[in-house]
């Protein structure tokens, strides 16, 4: 058995940063399931949301409630944006270099549903790689890599630490704190920009425990994304590139979206996504994102990431056009927290990041606000983990001994992804809600190991709360 004073599960924005805001005179572990950089993180292109100034705070605000449809909590929003400038200037304190103008100057972005360019890059359209090496190298605390955590150790409502396997065998790591920074649920859908990991693992232990999760029905599927490549992780095509001039067509050249939004381009993600699957469906036509009104090298020098990508996949990018369609991008809700990360019911315990739901982004996230979320509420869980007392755990715990995977299991997942695709997607229906509620029940009575059981329950969980909302808001569309 392993002792630490905090554990943090997950590497990513999240996890790193709230490490590098815990003093060395704590014993810390960060634990990642696979390699450090296999987080949705290192795979972020945008960038990093700041308020520009100070007069920028309450439209950062204001845009930010409007594009979550009105279910933001408001509090939190104005935690976010009054934090975002010290996170944003302690990042670049520290060393970390966004990109800048041949004067020195920082370089803002626009992209849907801001109201101005408020949006700072690094690498172009590599931020989250460039952010991600960063935070891995300021991390002063030590890793534990490829190890993935099966259960909380939970004793009278105090969390004593986790339960990972690693190389095989089960570890009990025992700790006063836990962070949980694991990130979101990609692997749950067909068609996903996720890291491949990423699987809503924590999410289903959750559950288990009677920890509350809340808004999981709220799905954020960005619109522009290649799904033509054979990996389970689809390739991204980032919503700067709309912000700086990339328009959505369909293989006529008619640019549809005006149609249906006057935002066009630059409406919310939900809109877009939905613009696109609805004239897909209505038209039989393929959609595409046309790059046209860039130069070659503005775009080689902008996107260098998303250009070599494309071009190993056969795309001369900005002279051809790409075929897109929206995926499954960004969970909304997740495990409820107050705002400083806590989990008021089991005391010890924080979630921070993607797998989080502080109510920043109501119905819909505001482009590049997860990142921003990520590093504020990080920094709060940090500082308030500092004046939390330890908890008093037993000095035994049960370890579960549950198998982990069983021989059709594969095959399992295969069809859960294929499920939550087609009925718990962009557009759904009562009916599809009730079919995917009834399958993934079966499988939950079904000989299945744990991993499995966990997807299958954050899918339910997500099932059950669609099928609660009866009508439209935001990410979620009943038709």
């Amino acid at each position: 058995m392993m002792k630490y004073d905090i554990v943090i599960i997950g590497a990513g924005v999240a996890g790193l940063y709230a490490a590098i805001n815990l003093p060395v005179s704590k014993k810390v572990l960060v634990i990642n399931k696979l390699r450090p950089w296999e987080c949705n993180t290192f795979y972020a292109q945008g960038g990093v949301t700041t308020a520009r100034d100070e007069s920028d705070i309450p439209v950062h605000i204001r845009d930010t409630i409007e594009a979550g449809a009105g279910l933001c909590d408001e509090e939190a929003v104005a935690v976010l944006s009054n934090s975002s400038r010290d996170v944003v200037s302690d990042l670049i304190t520290r060393g970390f270099e966004f990109d800048k103008d041949d004067e020195g100057r920082l370089l803002y972005t626009k992209e849907a549903a801001h109201s101005q360019d408020r949006i700072l890059h690094a690498g172009g359209d590599g931020t989250g790689r460039h952010l991600h090496h960063f935070l891995l190298q300021q991390n002063p605390h030590p890793m534990l890599a490829d190890a993935t955590v099966i259960d909380l150790l939970i004793d009278d409502g105090e969390a004593c630490g986790v339960v990972v396997d690693y190389q095989g065998e089960r570890r009990s790591i025992r700790a006063s704190q836990v962070i949980i920074a694991s990130g979101g649920l990609g692997s749950l859908f067909e068609y996903h920009t996720n890291a491949f990991k990423i699987s809503g693992d924590l999410q289903g232990i959750c559950l288990e425990k009677g920890i509350e999760l809340e808004n999981m029905e709220m799905l954020q599927f960005h619109p522009t994304v290649y799904v033509g490549n054979n990996s389970a992780q689809k390739q991204l095509l980032s919503e700067a590139l709309r912000g700086e001039g990339a328009v959505v067509e369909d293989e006529t050249g008619h640019r549809f979206l005006a149609d249906y939004d006057e935002r066009a381009e630059l409406a919310p993600r939900d809109i877009v996504s939905r613009a696109i699957f609805d004239h897909m469906k209505k038209s039989g036509l393929q959609v595409y994102l046309s790059f046209e009104k860039f130069d070659y090298a503005y775009f080689q020098h902008r996107f260098p990431n998303i250009h070599s990508k494309l071009y190993d996949l056969g795309f001369d990018l900005p002279k051809q056009r790409v075929p897109i369609s929206p995926a499954f991008h960004y969970a909304i809700g997740g495990i409820k927290t107050n705002l400083y990360g806590e989990v008021e019911s089991v005391k010890g315990l924080f979630a921070i990041g993607e797998v989080a739901s502080t109510g920043v982004h109501g119905a819909n996230r505001l482009a590049s606000n997860s990142l921003l979320e990520g590093l504020v509420f990080a920094k709060r869980a940090a500082e308030k983990i500092v004046t939390c007392e330890s908890t008093k755990c037993p000095t035994e715990l049960p370890i579960l001994d549950a198998v982990l995977e069983l021989d059709g299991d594969k095959a399992k997942k295969d069809e859960l992804r294929r499920i939550m695709w087609e009925n718990v997607s962009i557009v759904r229906t009562q009916q599809g809600l009730s079919e995917a509620k009834e399958a993934i029940e079966a499988m939950l009575n079904g000989e299945i190991g744990r991993l499995l059981r966990l997807r299958l329950l954050t899918a339910k969980s997500i099932v059950d709360s669609a099928i609660q909302r009866k009508t439209s808001i935001g990410a979620h569309y009943i038709s």
